[in-house]
């Protein structure tokens, strides 16, 4: 049996490079944005738009938290901030006390509806428009596959 090699091979290197690429300059370049047009970050949009998204706008901190592919912490500092904003309100969930809920406020929809025009467009821009509709199809399942079995591994399994 023939042993296997350390190394990426060249396509392997090539796939990789591109993909680190977009891993690390395509969130810059959306928090650039995001900063210039609307004073926040990717995390805090992505964090907004999944908040509106949920049912009654409310979700568990440790969902929204799943969900946002964020820790606990680095949510909650989140949720200071838009709470010292008016952006969202936390209180225990009645259904179970142990966990805390968070609630888009109108403020906070108002600042996701005035942020989407200008993040829409830059997610077009570096995303979107220079894929066929093909392309787009076959990296929706790439990278679908890819996302399970990182979650997996984060999961422990």
């Amino acid at each position: 049996m023939e042993a296997q090699s350390p190394w990426l091979d060249d396509d392997q290197r090539d796939l990789w490079q591109a993909l680190l690429t977009v891993v690390i300059a395509l969130p810059a370049a959306l928090d650039r944005q995001l900063q210039r047009d609307a004073g926040i970050s990717n995390f805090e949009y992505g964090v907004l738009a999944r908040l509106s998204a949920a049912g009654e706008a409310t979700m568990r901190l440790g969902d929204l938290a799943r969900l946002c592919d964020s820790t606990l912490p680095r949510l909650s500092k989140a949720m200071d901030r838009f709470e010292a904003r008016d952006w969202v309100a936390r209180r225990p969930d009645p259904g179970d006390g142990r966990y805390t809920l968070a609630t888009l406020t109108d403020a906070g929809r108002q600042k996701l509806v005035e942020s989407a025009p200008e993040h829409v467009a830059q997610v077009k821009r570096l995303v979107f428009d220079p894929l066929t509709a093909a392309q787009r199809r076959h990296l929706e399942t790439a990278l679908t596959r890819i996302a399970a079995t990182v979650r997996r591994e984060l999961e422990g399994g």
